[in-house]
Formats: C-alpha cells, sequence, structure tokens
C-alpha cells in the first residue's frame, strides 16, 4: 500500500530558504496543518493547493506517494 509524503515540500523549503512559519504565513495555512504534514499525515487538498500557489510550484513538486513499507524518514517498516 502507499502513502503520501512531504518529503520533497521540505527539500523545496530547504532550497528557497524558507522555514515551517514563513510557508504557514504565506500560504495561510494552520500550524496544525504544517505538523500533521510533518507526521506524514494527510491534509485537505484545499491546503496543497495553497502551498503550491505560495511557492509557485505543482503537486508533484511537494508530494508524493511512497510504499508504505517506509516510514517519511525511509526507515524500513515492520
Amino acid at each position: 500500500m502507499k502513502k503520501i509524503s512531504y518529503k520533497k515540500l521540505w527539500k523545496l523549503l530547504i532550497d528557497k530558504d524558507l522555514n515551517k512559519q514563513t510557508l504557514s504565513q504565506t500560504a495561510n495555512i494552520s500550524a496544525s496543518t504544517l505538523t500533521k504534514m510533518s507526521k506524514g499525515e494527510t491534509v485537505n487538498i484545499e491546503m496543497l493547493v495553497r502551498i503550491c500557489n505560495a511557492l509557485d510550484c505543482e503537486f508533484h513538486d511537494v508530494v508524493e506517494l511512497v510504499s508504505s513499507e517506509y516510514d517519511e524518514a525511509g526507515n524500513a517498516g515492520e
């Protein structure tokens, strides 16, 4: 089974020299939404649209589906 990963988003923020607080303000998303994303949890697609608009990018630049046998840090699961 596949699950969502936001690793591309975190890398993009580093590449653009931005932090999560700046993203939250620019994209008008809550800190709790960012916390969910940090934990690899799903968020409303409208939040992803706001992020893409704020960063001038596409969905594939911020999210991807990955095999559930690996966690957000790339560690093998049980």
